[in-house]
């Protein structure tokens, strides 16, 4: 069960237990702790990534992750990079993909996409294929990629196409074998137990607030470090 007291309005809260979990395969970050050289994990995606709503730059998801890891694996030198730009979506994204991700040359990729495409009605279709050629040109790359699918918020619930979406990211992490974590179902899972989604949602009713960026971060923390090691627990963050 996590013990991290994040900080903000939403402090002394502590954030729900972890559901299971789909296991992340991470062998590139794997080989490069065990190397003891530095690992490095580039987020990629929109607003989501960027921190919108965040009190500050500490509490987006890549700052969490990035002390979660530290926390963590005190032997180790693990830098989490934060490549999201609010307002995009796979289009973009895969546009600034060689730039922004595939030249820094990270072992792990964590994109986080979609929560715009459903709200913007994208093409599913063009969607599948997009969020395919990426994972394509990462895997080529040699990068282990997680793919990030929708916080449950009620300007995402709201777009109609949100489940089409977070279907075809599942369905591509499927077909191309990389790693799904899924937000969407780790909130209804604390919903399940009593957590409900506007407890980590801001007051813009599609972000999270820093407890839901805290709380993410740290379950994502805790599949990582599974990955890569044997069973360590994530401290709790200060």
């Amino acid at each position: 069960m996590s013990t991290a007291v994040p900080a903000g309005s939403q402090a002394g809260t502590a954030c729900p237990a972890d559901p299971v979990m789909e296991p992340l395969h991470l062998p590139h970050l794997k080989a490069a702790i065990a190397a003891r050289t530095e690992g490095l994990i580039v987020a990629l995606g929109s607003s989501s990534t960027e921190g919108a709503m965040a009190s500050d730059s500490a509490h987006t998801y890549p700052a969490v992750l990035q002390t979660a890891l530290e926390e963590a694996l005190p032997k180790a030198h693990v830098a989490v990079i934060n490549r999201g730009i609010g307002g995009q979506d796979a289009p973009e994204e895969l546009a600034r993909l060689e730039s922004d991700v595939i030249a820094v040359r990270p072992q792990v990729v964590i994109w986080q996409v979609g929560a715009n495409g459903a709200m913007r009605y994208a093409d599913p279709v063009v969607f599948h294929k997009m969020v395919s050629e990426g994972v394509a040109r990462l895997r080529t790359a040699g990068m282990d990629v997680i793919l990030m699918d929708n916080q449950r918020s009620p300007r995402v619930l709201a777009a109609t196409d949100h489940i089409v979406l977070e279907d075809s990211l599942r369905d591509v992490a499927r077909e191309t074998r990389v790693n799904l974590f899924s937000r969407s179902r780790l909130m209804d899972a604390w919903s399940d137990e009593g957590a409900k989604p506007g407890l980590f949602t801001a007051s813009d009713s599609l972000h999270h607030n820093d407890l839901g960026y805290e709380c993410v971060s740290q379950t994502l923390a805790r599949e990582i470090v599974a990955a890569i090691a044997t069973p360590v627990t994530v401290a709790a963050s200060k």
